[in-house]
C-alpha cells in the first residue's frame, strides 16, 4: 500500500504554505494577462495526452495518467516542482506522468527553455533537462533574453550530442512541436501554469491538496 501523500506535504510545513500562496497568486496573475479565450467545456474536446507527449513516468495505458501543462520560467511551476516530485515518488509504478509545454508570452525565456527541453527529448533526455531547468530556474528566469547559452550549458552538462542539440534548437520543427502543445492546451481550456489533468479531467489546484487527492482517488478508483 502506498504511503499517504498528504502527510508528506504537511511535513514540509511553511514551504508548502508558501508554495500554495505563490501558486494561487501567479495563476491569478497569468489568468488576467496571458490567457486564451476558451469555452467552459473545452476539456471535452480532446485528450490531454498526445501521441508524441513526453512522459517522465510511463507504466502503461491502463494506469492513471497525470498531465501537467507547464512553463519552465513560471515561478508557480518552479514552486510546484518539488510537490510533483513527491507525488511521483509516492505513486511510483502506479501512474503515468506527462509533461506538456505551455510557454506564456509574458515569460520571455520560456519558449527557448521549452525548445531546449524538446531538443533534449530528441536524444531521450527530456526528464534530465526537465529537472535541470527547474533546478536552475532562479539563475536564468527573468534574465535578459535570450538565455540560450545557459540552456546550452545544461545540455553540455547532461552530456548531450551537441551537434544534434544545436541542430534541433535551430530547426523550426522543434519550436513547432512546442507550439503544438500550447495550441492543444488552449483547446483544452488551459490558460495558466501549471495546469493539471488526471485521466483527462481538469483538476482545480487552488488548494495544494487538490492534486494529490485527485490522484489518490483515481488510483484507488
Amino acid at each position: 500500500m502506498k504511503k499517504a501523500l498528504l502527510p508528506t506535504f504537511a511535513a514540509l510545513g511553511i514551504l508548502a504554505l508558501v508554495a500554495a500562496f505563490v501558486f494561487v497568486y501567479v495563476t491569478a496573475k497569468n489568468a488576467d494577462t496571458d490567457t486564451a479565450s476558451t469555452s467552459s467545456d473545452s476539456s471535452e474536446l480532446a485528450s490531454a495526452v498526445a501521441s508524441d507527449s513526453n512522459y517522465v513516468d510511463d507504466v502503461g495505458s491502463d494506469a492513471v495518467t497525470i498531465v501537467e501543462f507547464l512553463d519552465f520560467e513560471c515561478g508557480a511551476c518552479g514552486q510546484f516542482y518539488p510537490y510533483v516530485e513527491a507525488l511521483r515518488e509516492v505513486y511510483d509504478g502506479d501512474i503515468n506522468y506527462v509533461v506538456r509545454y505551455f510557454p506564456l508570452p509574458s515569460h520571455l525565456n520560456s519558449m527557448d527553455a521549452a525548445i531546449a527541453a524538446e531538443a533534449a527529448a530528441q536524444q531521450g533526455e527530456f526528464e534530465a533537462m526537465y529537472h535541470r531547468l527547474f533546478e536552475t530556474q532562479g539563475a536564468w528566469a527573468g534574465g535578459t533574453p535570450p538565455q540560450t547559452d545557459a540552456f546550452r550549458a545544461l545540455a553540455v552538462e547532461l552530456g548531450l550530442d551537441m551537434d544534434a542539440y544545436d541542430a534541433a534548437v535551430a530547426d523550426p520543427a522543434t519550436q513547432a512541436r512546442v507550439e503544438a502543445d500550447f495550441d492543444a492546451g488552449v483547446e483544452l481550456g488551459v490558460n495558466s501554469t501549471p495546469t493539471f489533468f488526471v485521466n483527462d479531467e481538469y483538476i482545480e489546484t487552488s488548494r495544494l491538496e487538490n492534486l494529490p487527492e485527485a490522484v489518490d482517488a483515481a488510483v484507488k478508483g
